[in-house]
């Protein structure tokens, strides 16, 4: 299993936040059914989607929990060219307090307009449990990975403690991030998340995944990184897998 097309994939399904959910239609037995769902990554890297119960999807996964999700690099002119994944899963619906609490938590800070429809409409979270992975990195660079997902070392509250601190005290770091990266400067940016591979930043209702230029295991090793961004003058390369 090549690790750098590993890499590719994971840094994909941090890059996307939406994407095309494929269950076994309840309706029509033996079709398949699409639809779209946005998602983050839980604290085990996995796709977090947040569903209505009467969503036909949802109607689906209950019959059968076999599932994809397949995810596309956005804005690409030629599809066939870049990269995309799909992630052969087993759903399953959250329904411990304790997980459900910890998936809220995240995941409205990925997508804060949920937290009003979620309450108010009956929406459940349910985790996607990878089985395998089909990524595609461009012509002819195809694989199937069975190991993918990486566990966030920061999940909880150091990850809440890092984002709430530098939203509250370093929005010039953020605002130099986005100028570096070349983001969209239509408001500003809000850091969402941080894991040992990158951060998450929300401008306006688009979600943006940077990558640090090398791996961080521990809160010291991401503050550095991130100290490091702020006083840097472009963007570092990444160093290879």
């Amino acid at each position: 299993m090549s690790v750098e097309a590993v890499k590719h994939a994971r840094e994909l399904l941090l890059k996307e936040y939406r994407g095309a959910l494929a269950t076994q239609s309840k309706a029509m037995p033996g079709f398949p059914f699409g639809s779209v769902v946005p998602y983050c990554l839980d604290e085990q890297g996995r796709p977090l989607i947040l569903i209505s119960r009467i969503a036909q999807h949802t109607h689906n996964l209950r019959k059968d929990p076999k599932c994809s999700l397949m995810v596309g690099e956005r804005g690409a002119e030629d599809v066939q060219a870049v990269g995309r994944l799909t992630c052969l899963a087993e759903a399953e619906q959250l329904t411990e307090p304790e997980a459900i609490e910890a998936a809220a938590e995240r995941y409205y800070r990925y997508f804060p307009e949920s937290q009003s429809y979620h309450t108010a409409h009956d929406f459940d979270f349910w985790v996607l449990k990878p089985v395998r992975h089909r990524y595609i990195g461009g012509f002819g660079a195809i694989h199937w990975l069975d190991q993918v997902t990486l566990a966030n070392p920061f999940a909880g509250q150091a990850e809440v403690r890092m984002v709430e601190h530098m939203n509250d005290d370093h929005a010039n770091a953020i605002q130099h991030y986005v100028e570096l990266a070349g983001l969209p400067q239509t408001v500003p940016a809000t850091l969402v998340g941080i894991d040992s591979e990158g951060m998450h930043l929300r401008i306006g209702d688009g979600l943006y995944w940077l990558g640090f230029p090398e791996v961080c295991n521990n809160p010291t090793q991401a503050r550095e990184a991130l100290v490091f961004l702020a006083r840097a003058s472009q963007w570092p390369k990444k160093q290879p897998a």
